[in-house]
Formats: C-alpha cells, structure tokens, sequence
C-alpha cells in the first residue's frame, strides 16, 4: 500500500513537471509573452521523461511518457493557436473543428517526435540521447517548413519575433539557428540539473551555470550591438502607399459586387496619389508621388476570379491601367483571386479540377499580380505555400477517401489551389524596385522567402488577409514573424492588410509605421532597396540539413554499438 502511494506521488510529481513545461512554453510565445522563458521552458519535460524512464516501476513507460508529453504539447498549442477559434462556419456560428483539428493534431506529432526522443534516450543513455534530441527535434521543425501538414506557427526560432532585437544574428543562421540555440540551452540547463543531482559538487555546478549562461547571453549582446551598428547599404528608395480596405471577410469581402470594391480600393489610392497621410517621422514629404500601391491578398475581385486568359479582356485590370495612366511611373501590385481553363487536350497540373456541369478543366488560384499602365501583359504569381485544410487538402489521394468533406467544417476545401513551381519577381521600367510577391502563409517561412531575394528581390512585399480571426493574436503573430523575414534577408518589407496590421518593416526588424488593425486608408512609406545578400540567403536552413544527417548517424550508430560490443 505504502508502495502504491509513493509511486502515485512519483506519478503525480512527473505530471506537474509536464504541465509546467506546457505553460512556459505557452507565457513565452509572442506576442503576449516573455521569450526569455523559453531557454528553461523544456527543462521540466525532459526532468519528467528522466524521471519516468530511469526511477518509475510503472509497466507502461513509453505510454506514460506520450500521454504527459502530449499533455505539455497541448497546453502549448492550445494557449498559442486558440484564436484559431475565431474562423466562421457558412452559417456565422464558430468553428470548433477549426481549433481543434490543428491544435489535436500537432500535438501529436510533437509527441510522437518527442517519444522517439524517448525510445533512443533509453536505449542508448543520456547523453547521445540529449544529442538526439536536439537533431529529432530540429528534423521535425524542418519537416513542419515542406510537407502538406506543414505548420511551422510554432517553431521554436519564431519565440522572439517580437523582441527582434535579441536576434540579429538570425541573418547568418536564420530562425532556425534560434531553435538550434533554444534546444543546446534547455539542454545544458538540464545537464546541469542532472549532474547536480548525481554528485552535488558545487565546483561543477559553477561551471555549467556559468556554460549556461553564457551561452544564453553571449549571442543577445552580439546581437544587440548588431542591432546598434548596423546600417544598410541601399540602391535607392521608393515610395509605397499600402491600401487596407477594411472589408469583413465573412459580410462583404467575397459578398459585395467586384466593382464597388475595385472603386472603393482605387479612392483609397487616389486619395494617397501624393505621399501625405499616416506619415512617419523620416518618409517622404508630402506631395511626392507615389511609385507602388499595394494591395492585400484577394482584394480584387471579390465574388469569383480573374480568368488568366482574359486579362486583356477585364474591365476590373483595364480600370486600375486607367488610374495608373493618370499617375506617370506608378505601379499596382497586389493579391488576386484567378484561375485557369484548361484547353482540350492541354496537359493539367495535378491540382486541375473538373467542372462537371461546365465540361472543363480548371485551376484555380491564390494569386499576386503586378499591373502596368502600358498595355503590357499583368504579371502574375501562383501563392505556393497553402494553408492545411482551407487552401490545400494534405495528401488528398489518400485522406479524400476516408475524411470526405470534414475539410468544410474548417472553413476549408475539399480540392487544393494551384500553385507557383518557383518564386517570382516582379520588376518594372520606372525604378530600381524588383519586389518579392509574398503572400500571407508564405511569410513565416524563411528559407522559402530567401528565394525571391535570389531571384533579385530588392524589397519584400506581403500581400495579406488574416482578418478571418478577429482582433486576436492570430494577425498580431503573423505581423511580428514578417520581422524576423526582415532579418534573415535584410531586406525592408511593405506589408498590405485587408484589416490590418499594414506595416512598413525596416532591415533591422523594426516597425517603422503601421495601420492599426480595423482602420480603413492607406499607410505611405519611403522603402529603401538593398541588394547585398546576407549569409543566410545564400546557405538557408543548412543547421537543419545538418541535424538531419546527425540523426541518421545517430540512428546507424545502434546497430553499429551494438556490433562492437558483441565482438568485444
């Protein structure tokens, strides 16, 4: 009886370290929280893992161990993501699904990568195990930025995008190199806890506190005298007026008629045509001209499409090619829905789909475009990292079958979008300008975004609609990742909003001028053009692709022991 109480106590104890994990993971994320938490926040899961694994005489190990660790996860995601909530079913009442598919589900696969952690750990002791954590856990960030389940909203390097300050260095290593340090720090924390515990030498506690600071500390001071000397080279400047047309998504956006909307987004412009309003200290005076108006994602046209065949031919395009020929050397970009009719026996892309009643094959597209007053031809750029569930259906050929339509509880699809094989950049005759096309997802993925800067992009544009949330950490978070882009790039950003937060982004991270959310004009800014390529740009996630190789030595290294130790 005496037995059972202790273990229970135990059993109780390692559930307390788990929930504990879960909340400094939670109370460190941004843009509500204190970052700095996360240096430890991992510590109390790995003391539980430990305790389970080497002090328990419960049968079930492994399964104690997932069932804690997804409780951490849970807590986590559920704190982080929740606003997820906010998404609206056909009907206006909330989606419930849309929360709890996503929060359920990364949950489980952090707690499944986390128990492989947990296998290698007891089969191969502490310390390669603890090296295996690192690598494991730095695979399945990477594997969150490439697959059709991809969801790197929590990814540990995103932890300080708001206080960007603490990491300039994310251009050499990029925010992946911050969950590489995040990792070694929580590491070293509970190394030390552990050989406190097993030999309580104060010498070697000194020591590995000491270690452990530093280094937590030593990379935020470099970065911090990163941040206060930098100073970009540029090749130039242009002025950008940033529309946010404030349309409620669920009322009027995709309701009213793509004519009021075309004309109540060209007043907005008009209106902008010379640099004045929502001015910040050092943009341009008034009276300057506006060379790029920017509008955000899908703005245009409202019900329906754009036919990519048919652009010679749209009333709404030869509208803004008419406002533009009223203001010399000005360009329109911004989001667009279209689509693409398949001619008879044209070959179709994997994500075509066939319009029964019509007899036709169509792709249909989340699309940014860039407009000129001239008769040339718009061009234009397919949206290629799609959002799980609502843009893109994962693995369709396999999970269509057995989900059906459970996607459109989510707010979802039950096809996918077509996408863009490459990034694209749009240039024009009248400046210097070549701006990157990203739009809303595309912008918490770095690596990817390195793409349009090898491409020649001197400027990085965000077309964006997170408004679908409300007022709620959901934009606030997708605001403040741009920043860490930003970094990794050293590139400035304009950023359009349907809602808001429109935003001029500076190549330090910081937020120069913003729109507020839920305010309807146009946000001017004067945006500097920088061409020199940082570190980051040109190698990417290499940490990533080196983890990756670690865990595949790591895992031949079993067998490997295991042959020494029988020739031995």
């Amino acid at each position: 009886m005496t037995f059972m109480r202790f273990e229970n106590i135990k059993t109780m104890k390692n559930l307390l370290l788990a929930l504990i994990s879960g909340v400094l993971l939670a109370i460190a994320w941004p843009t509500y929280g204190i970052p700095f938490f996360i240096f430890f926040a991992w510590v109390p899961l790995l003391m539980m893992e430990h305790n389970i694994t080497r002090f328990s005489n419960i049968k079930k190990k492994s399964l104690t161990v997932f069932c804690f660790s997804y409780i951490t996860f849970l807590i986590w995601n559920s704190v982080t993501t929740g606003w997820l909530y906010n998404s609206q079913l056909p009907d206006g009442s909330k989606s419930l699904l849309a929360v709890l598919f996503p929060v359920l589900t990364n949950s489980l696969f952090m707690s499944v990568f986390f128990l492989f952690y947990h296998f290698y750990k007891k089969s191969q002791g502490t310390y390669f195990g603890l090296m295996f954590f690192v690598a494991i856990w730095m695979c399945f960030e990477k594997l969150h930025l490439i697959w059709e389940f991809t969801w790197p909203w929590l990814n540990l390097g995103n932890v300080f995008a708001e206080y960007h300050q603490f990491v300039q260095w994310y251009d050499t290593l990029g925010a992946t190199g911050g969950s590489f340090w995040i990792l070694i720090c929580n590491v070293m924390v509970f190394y030390t806890i552990r050989i406190w515990e097993a030999g309580r030498k104060r010498k070697s506690l000194i020591k590995n506190v000491s270690m452990s600071v530093g280094f937590i500390v030593l990379p935020m001071v470099i970065s911090l005298v990163k941040y206060d000397i930098y100073s970009p080279e540029t090749i130039g400047t242009i002025n950008v007026a940033m529309l946010q047309p404030a349309l409620d998504p669920y009322t009027e956006k995709y309701q009213k008629d793509s004519l009021t909307i075309e004309s109540d987004l060209l007043k907005l412009a008009s209106e902008n045509s010379k640099v004045g309003l929502y001015r910040a200290p050092g943009d341009p005076k008034p009276n300057e001209n506006i060379d790029l108006y920017l509008a955000p994602e899908t703005s245009l046209p409202g019900i329906g499409g754009f036919s990519e065949r048919g652009f010679h031919n749209s009333l709404l395009i030869n509208n803004i090619k008419s406002f533009l020929s009223q203001h010399p050397k000005s360009v329109y970009a911004g989001g667009i829905s279209s689509y693409y009719v398949y001619k008879e026996g044209e070959e179709k892309s994997s994500t075509a789909s066939y319009l029964e009643r019509q007899g036709i094959w169509v792709d249909n597209y989340n699309s940014a475009i860039q407009i000129l007053p001239t008769s040339q031809q718009p061009e234009i750029y397919h949206k290629a990292m799609l959002v799980p569930g609502v843009e893109i259906f994962p693995y369709i050929k396999v999970l269509k079958p057995i989900l059906g339509n459970a996607m459109l509880d989510l707010g979802g699809t039950t096809s996918s979008l077509g996408v863009s094989d490459e990034r694209k950049v749009f240039a024009n005759p009248y400046n210097k300008s070549v701006i990157a096309p990203i739009i809303c997802y595309e912008s918490i993925y770095g690596e990817f975004v390195t793409g349009y800067v090898k491409k020649g992009a001197n400027i990085l544009t965000i077309v964006t609609n997170d408004s679908w949330w409300g007022y709620s950490q959901g934009h606030k978070q997708l605001l403040v990742y741009a920043k860490l882009r930003a970094i990794e790039t050293r590139r400035e950003i304009a950023r359009a909003a349907n809602s808001g937060t429109s935003a001029h982004i500076n190549s330090r991270g910081d937020i120069v001028n913003e729109l507020p959310y839920g305010s309807k004009g146009a946000l001017t800014a004067k945006v500097n053009l920088i061409n020199k390529e940082t570190f980051y740009t040109k190698s990417g996630d290499f940490l990533s692709r080196i983890c990756i190789f670690v865990t595949g030595a790591l895992l031949l290294f079993i067998p490997g022991r295991k042959y020494l130790v029988r020739k031995k």
